[in-house]
């Protein structure tokens, strides 16, 4: 489950540390998700195509492709796989033709919650999101009714066991805004117009880059106490997860350790 927010267990997408993406608060949800390759494969690929789209084919020349084909990679997607998405958002080879849209609404106990999706049926897609939120008690906003409330921003996950000091000079120098230390290796924040070069400089620097995307960070968080309305964000949220059209989920809960543990 890529909660993508506050909502993940010490921050792909799950600690309680607010104002951070929580690469591991619900950890182990998100990988029982993750863990069925087919879906991973398929939302990999809708970004490779719609990257290569927009933007053409050349990786070098197209960031957001670069940005795309590494998270393949770190997927373990063949060879083949990504090249032939690449193709078929060129043009070379027939296929879907599938679209970005971004839908913001409110969870149960006023959750903000994002959810960014590619589509090739915008109205199946929309009418999917509508009925989650209503279901759990929460509703479908219009464009910037949530998205106010968070800082959209670039973030790479490094493997890494160099100390937080030295990672934070480098990225610094490299044009980063913060370090945050993770169990597995770090964070780096930094402004989405500098994305490209700060990941650039981590890898020519000889740093292992698992992962790399644009995230939604929350400004305000609000915090979740009671155990009902936690229940109902979290299965609001699975739901979200595991639609084929989702690709990211971010939202700015705060939910007890104790409450998590017990879920």
């Amino acid at each position: 489950m890529n909660l993508n927010g506050p909502l993940r267990r010490a921050v792909p997408i799950l600690d309680t540390m607010a104002g951070h993406s929580k690469w591991a608060n619900i950890k182990h949800r998100k990988a029982a998700v993750d863990a069925r390759r087919g879906k991973l494969f398929t939302r990999v690929s809708k970004e490779i195509i719609v990257a290569a789209r927009l933007g053409g084919g050349d990786p070098d020349a197209n960031p957001r492709l670069r940005m795309a084909i590494q998270n393949a990679r770190a997927v373990s997607m063949p060879s083949d796989n990504i090249k032939r998405a690449i193709q078929r958002g060129t043009g070379e080879i027939e296929g879907a033709s599938y679209e970005d849209v971004t839908y913001e609404g409110y969870g149960p106990g006023g959750v903000a919650v994002i959810v960014q999706c590619t589509t090739e049926n915008r109205n199946r897609t929309i009418a999917d999101v509508r009925a989650a939120f209503s279901k759990y008690g929460g509703n479908l906003g219009e464009t910037n009714s949530v998205a106010w409330n968070f800082a959209y921003k670039g973030e790479l996950k490094i493997e890494t066991d160099r100390s937080e000091d030295e990672l934070l000079e480098f990225g610094i120098e490299a044009g980063a805004d913060d370090v945050v230390m993770v169990d597995d290796g770090a964070l780096v924040h930094c402004p989405v117009d500098a994305f490209g070069t700060v990941a650039r400089a981590f890898e020519d620097g000889g740093f292992t880059v698992a992962e790399q995307r644009l995230v939604y960070e929350p400004l305000q968080t609000i915090e979740v106490t009671d155990m009902d309305l936690a229940k109902r964000l979290i299965k609001m949220l699975d739901v979200f997860e595991d639609h084929d059209d989702v690709q990211n989920v971010f939202n700015n809960a705060e939910i007890a350790d104790a409450i998590v543990d017990a879920l």
